[in-house]
């Protein structure tokens, strides 16, 4: 039986391979959750924060859709925050009837955005609760 060889080779890739793999999990951020409206190509992009800058988890977010003949048909969206505070709606229509309204809710406490996807497709909303 032969003794146990140090290969410091073995050692050294061993380690560099662990080092990679350990930063590359760690700088990957969380999902951002979305909701499809399915009826446009627009977006809207949402970080929600408390009143002293801290990502809210879980802040709900809801939006109405009306589409079709005389806006008639009507999808409502709803989506949770991640623990960035970070959420997202694609498929908004380009060209709605009316500014969409996004209602933003933590707990007790909401706050109302509008948008206009037809003059701003990709829109981007930091929203800060003040919550009590």
């Amino acid at each position: 039986m032969k003794p146990f060889q140090f290969r410091p080779l073995a050692i050294l890739s061993a380690s560099i391979l662990l080092a990679i793999c350990g930063s590359a999990m760690a700088a990957q951020a969380p999902e951002i959750p979305q909701q499809n409206g399915e009826v446009g190509p627009c977006r809207a992009d949402f970080t929600v924060k408390d009143s002293a800058g801290k990502p809210l988890y879980n802040a709900k977010i809801n939006v109405v859709l009306k589409y079709g003949f005389m806006s008639l048909r009507k999808t409502e969206l709803e989506v949770g925050t991640n623990s960035d505070g970070k959420a997202r709606f694609i498929g908004l229509p380009e060209d709605p009837k009316k500014p969409l309204a996004f209602h933003v809710k933590s707990g007790d406490v909401s706050h109302t955005v509008t948008d206009d996807p037809s003059i701003n497709c990709n829109a981007t909303f930091d929203v800060t609760l003040t919550i009590h």
